[in-house]
This record gives C-alpha cells, sequence and structure tokens, in this order.
C-alpha cells in the first residue's frame, strides 16, 4: 500500500479513526499450518487481515482503505474443540477437529487512508462525509454480517472509546508470540499484478497489540499472480447515505 500524499495529521487525529467493540461466542482465526491435514486451530489473538474485514464490513468504499492500528483482547483467551464434517473437492464429508476461541470480546482502533490507485474516485476522497457513515454504521452494528475469522463464527458489532472499561489482561505485561499471519497484499491496493501474504512477530503488552503498517512487515511471500478487478463506486447518493 502507498504512502504518498497521506492524509495529515490534523485530519487523522480529527475526522479519521473510528472505535468499534465486536464480539462473539466463537472465533476462528486460522492459523495456515493447520490447514494442512483438513483440521484447524485459531491463533489466541486476532489477525489484521481478519479485522480488516470487520472494519469493511461495517462500512466500506473503494475510495480508501482501512488500517487497523491496535486491539485489545478484553475477555480471557479460552479454546473449545469442535467435531465437524467440512466438505472436500472429490465430493462428501471428511472428518476434523477444528478448535476455535470462545466468548470472545475486542476493542478495535483503525483509521482509513484514500487508495492511491483509484484516480478514478478522486471526487470521493471527502473525509467528513465518509467519518460520520463510519461511525453511524458502527452505531448501527455494520452494513453486512459480521464474521470472526470465518463465517460459522458470527459477531456482533457495538460503538465503543478504546482502552474504556477492564480488560482480562489490564496490567498482565508482555506475551510474545512466534510468527503470526498479518495479511494479504492485494493488487488494488499493492500496485502490483502479485499477491502477497505477509507475517510478523506480535507482542501482546497489558492485553494490546499494536499493528505494524503493511509497508513494516517483516516478512512477505510471493502467492500468485492476479490482475486487479477492484469494483467501482456508486457513490452514497445512490446508496440513501448521502449527508
Amino acid at each position: 500500500m502507498p504512502r504518498e500524499s497521506p492524509i495529515s495529521y490534523e485530519e487523522v487525529c480529527v475526522k479519521n479513526i473510528i472505535d468499534f467493540k465486536v464480539y462473539g461466542r466463537f472465533a476462528l482465526f486460522t492459523d495456515p499450518l493447520t490447514k494442512i491435514g483438513g483440521e484447524k486451530c485459531s491463533y489466541h489473538i486476532p489477525t489484521y487481515e481478519a479485522l480488516k474485514g470487520v472494519a469493511k464490513s461495517i462500512y466500506w468504499k473503494p475510495t480508501f482503505i482501512y488500517v487497523i492500528d491496535k486491539v485489545r483482547v478484553m475477555r480471557r483467551i479460552r479454546t473449545q474443540s469442535k467435531s465437524v464434517k467440512p466438505l472436500v473437492y472429490s465430493g462428501g464429508n471428511s472428518l476434523a477437529i477444528y478448535t476455535y476461541l470462545a466468548d470472545v470480546e475486542y476493542q478495535v482502533q483503525a483509521h482509513f487512508e484514500w487508495n492511491r490507485y483509484r484516480d478514478d474516485l478522486d471526487d470521493d476522497r471527502d473525509i467528513d462525509k465518509h467519518w460520520h457513515v463510519a461511525k453511524r454504521m458502527v452505531e448501527k452494528g455494520g452494513r453486512q454480517d459480521i464474521f470472526l475469522g470465518t463465517r460459522e463464527c458470527q459477531g456482533y458489532v457495538e460503538p465503543c472509546t478504546f482502552g474504556e472499561g477492564d480488560g482480562e489482561y489490564d496490567g498482565g505485561g508482555e506475551l510474545a508470540y512466534g510468527l503470526m499471519f498479518h495479511g494479504f497484499d492485494y493488487p488494488d491496493e499493492f500496485g502490483k499484478n502479485e499477491l502477497h501474504s505477509r507475517f510478523w512477530r506480535p507482542v501482546m503488552k497489558d492485553g494490546i497489540v499494536t499493528f505494524p503498517m503493511p509497508t513494516d512487515c517483516p516478512v512477505r511471500k510471493f502467492v500468485r499472480e492476479m490482475t486487479p478487478n477492484p469494483p467501482s463506486s456508486i457513490g452514497l447518493r445512490e446508496e440513501g447515505l448521502e449527508l
């Protein structure tokens, strides 16, 4: 994602940040290593890409790109295993064990930056408009269904102020994790006809994980060639959301 001509510091402080709480009975932020045998096991903390998906389900336009700044773990990290029968490509079902996070709740802080590869949407770069609509959609619980990692893990969104309230890991010190999936570099956001996956080594401090910018992730892996086919915007007026 490009960093040239970013939104100004004043705009970021005033009209660019959204806070929200997301919670649910189960979550599955899949560790790619556990997919090899057909079984899945969740990371203990949500991935950047999963939280970006939650933010996009709340409100998103192709004019901008969400950047997840940090997440706060509010409830104790617990896992629960379930027997499932996933579909297989050859037909029928197989037997597998999926390990989910149980009874999760997170506070998330994010901001958005203009997508510099969508010059056709210059006229839509109105930070005040998008910020107000995003805040309204948080209050309404999002524009689309919220999922915590996978479709079977339904989530729910409410407004919050990041840092308020008591969390299970307040004053708990640092907890370091190993190499963990961060997110994907998509062609329409990255500027190349390639798909890359990003990895990093997170540290949770007093229940808060601060994410690096996608451009600052230390490990990248080329996945495949991909031609961008971004959606077009029909504008807020046609959607009935114009202020």
